[in-house]
């Protein structure tokens, strides 16, 4: 697996080609504001390491898929809604909602969330 791929928006933003609004930095990880947020705070969290799919997640990624999630931990308790409740979501393929092909968690939080969510 590659550890960026140059058509990849995310690896773009990785490499410092495009701006983003970065609230999280990691060895293995990094986090931005969604430009399009879906609640009040919407967080990508992605891998610096360029994976295109779950699909495509091997178990020498395990560590890398974990960080993820320690970093969702992380900015919703700095966010301030930890104790609240939050969403983390990670869509695969296209019929999915994958519309960026780099693995990358939704952290949404800041309001109230229904299920099933659509």
């Amino acid at each position: 697996m590659a550890k960026s791929n140059s058509d990849c928006l995310f690896c773009k933003i990785l490499a410092g080609d495009i701006p983003a609004d970065i609230i999280y930095e990691s060895d293995t990880a990094i986090a931005f504001r969604d430009i399009n947020p879906q609640a009040p705070t919407h967080v990508l969290i992605i891998p610096r390491k360029h994976i295109s799919t779950i699909n495509e997640i091997t178990a020498d990624d395990q560590a890398i898929v974990g960080s993820l999630y320690s970093a969702a931990q992380d900015i919703a308790a700095e966010e301030g809604f930890a104790d609240e409740g939050y969403r983390v979501v990670m869509n695969c393929n296209e019929a999915a909602g994958q519309t960026v092909f780099h693995i990358h968690l939704h952290l949404l939080g800041g309001r109230a969330f229904s299920w099933p969510p659509g």
